[in-house]
C-alpha cells in the first residue's frame, strides 16, 4: 500500500503560482501522464501542451473562469473539466486564489478520467491499479484489502488490516490489492488507462 503525502511533495514555481507533482509516468521526466496539484494565485494564459489532454478540478477556493478557444467556462469546486492542451487557454480568478488538481495524459497513449465521490465509514472505497485517490476534504483512513487465510483444518480467518490516517491532499496509489479508503469527506478518484 503506497501513500504519497502532500507535505512531502516538492513545490515548483510556474507563471500563475506553484505546483506540486504527485506522480508521473512511465518516466517522471519524459511523461505520458502526469498528476499534480497547483496553487493558482494570478490570472493569465496556460502554457500550450500540444498532444496532451487535460482534466482540471478546483479543489480549494470557489471558482475559476477558464477560457478555452474563446469560450468561457465557469468551473466550480469539485467539478472536473476536460480540455485539450492544444487549445488556447487562459484563466481568470473571479473569487480569488485557488488550488486545483490536474491530470494530463498524452493523447494516443493514455486516457484520463476524474470523479469526485463522497466517502462513507460504512462502505470503504477501493483504489484499483492505474488509479490514484486524493483526499480533498474530511477525515479518512486507508487499509490494505482484507486478507483471508486458510488454516490447516480448512477454517478461514480474516486478518484485520492496519489502517493509516490520511491528511488533506494525501494520495493513495491504487494497486492489484485495491487498498480501501473509508471515512467522511470527499475524494478525487483519478484513473489513467493505457490506450491499446
Amino acid at each position: 500500500m503506497e501513500i504519497i503525502r502532500h507535505a512531502s511533495l516538492k513545490t515548483a514555481p510556474w507563471a500563475g503560482g506553484t505546483s506540486r507533482q504527485i506522480a508521473a509516468g512511465p518516466d517522471p521526466k519524459n511523461w505520458d501522464w502526469r498528476l499534480s496539484i497547483a496553487d493558482i494565485a494570478k490570472a493569465g494564459p496556460f502554457t500550450p501542451m500540444p498532444g496532451i489532454d487535460r482534466i482540471i478540478t478546483v479543489v480549494e477556493g470557489e471558482l475559476i473562469a477558464l477560457t478555452v478557444d474563446g469560450v468561457e467556462q465557469a468551473l466550480e469546486k469539485y467539478r472536473p473539466f476536460r480540455f485539450s492542451g492544444d487549445s488556447q487557454t487562459s484563466a481568470s480568478l473571479p473569487t480569488g486564489a485557488l488550488k486545483d488538481l490536474n491530470l494530463m495524459t498524452r493523447r494516443g497513449s493514455f486516457k484520463g478520467y476524474a470523479a469526485i465521490i463522497e466517502l462513507s465509514k460504512k462502505r470503504p472505497h477501493p483504489v484499483f491499479a492505474d488509479q490514484f485517490a486524493v483526499l480533498l476534504q474530511g477525515s479518512a483512513t486507508v487499509s490494505p484489502a482484507v486478507v483471508t487465510a486458510a488454516t490447516d483444518d480448512g477454517d478461514t480467518s480474516s486478518a484485520a488490516p492496519a489502517a493509516e490516517a490520511l491528511g488533506k491532499f494525501d494520495t493513495v496509489v491504487g494497486s492489484e490489492d485495491a487498498p480501501e479508503i473509508s471515512g467522511r469527506g470527499f475524494l478525487a478518484v483519478l484513473s489513467i488507462d493505457p490506450v491499446s
